[in-house]
């Protein structure tokens, strides 16, 4: 509970959000450091077909590009993962999230391009959605899991169901 904890106490917590970059130092395949700098945004200006990229690598179905235009310009929030390297930046993690602007957000698509997976991204990324969107005073986080990655996000303190209240989905026939 440490990690949510931290996001709901304290003066951070209420903070102005206020740029947001992360330095890191991956170890490449031979053990050797490279300088990298990985850092988020929360720009809405992103390269569809880059995003479609790191959604292909993952292995999730394509979706109409309008759509995922659509997507982002109606989400509340947007939060990108960049490496940078020299001049080159890569677009290495994605999530957003919908809101009613004062109680509710849904986190959705989170993305984390498989050469950056278990370096601790992942939870970096989520991290910086949670602390913005509690930034704008929004208490109640949920998202939808797949069952793989359904411990990735216990770890981070999200429950199944806590309260006992089913979810219900209606999809057109």
């Amino acid at each position: 509970m440490g990690f949510w904890k931290s996001l709901f106490t304290g003066s951070d917590a209420a903070s102005t959000p206020k740029p947001v970059q992360m330095e890191a130092i991956p170890v490449d395949k031979a053990g050797e450091r490279s300088s990298t700098r990985i850092y988020f945004s929360t720009e809405r200006d992103i390269d569809l077909y880059e995003l479609e990229e790191l959604c292909d690598a993952v292995g999730w179905s394509r979706r109409p590009l309008r759509k995922v235009k659509k997507a982002i310009q109606y989400s509340f929030l947007v939060v990108s993962m960049w490496e940078q390297r020299g001049t080159v930046k890569r677009l290495i993690g994605f999530s957003r999230a919908t809101s009613d602007h004062a109680f509710n957000a849904t986190i959705w698509d989170v993305v984390v391009h498989p050469d950056y997976q278990r370096k601790g991204l992942g939870k970096a990324l989520m991290k910086q959605v949670i602390k913005k969107l509690r930034s704008e005073d929004i208490s109640n986080i949920t998202l939808f899991a797949d069952p793989q990655v359904v411990e990735f996000y216990r770890g981070l303190g999200f429950m199944s169901d806590p309260e006992g209240i089913k979810g219900m989905f209606w999809y057109p026939d």
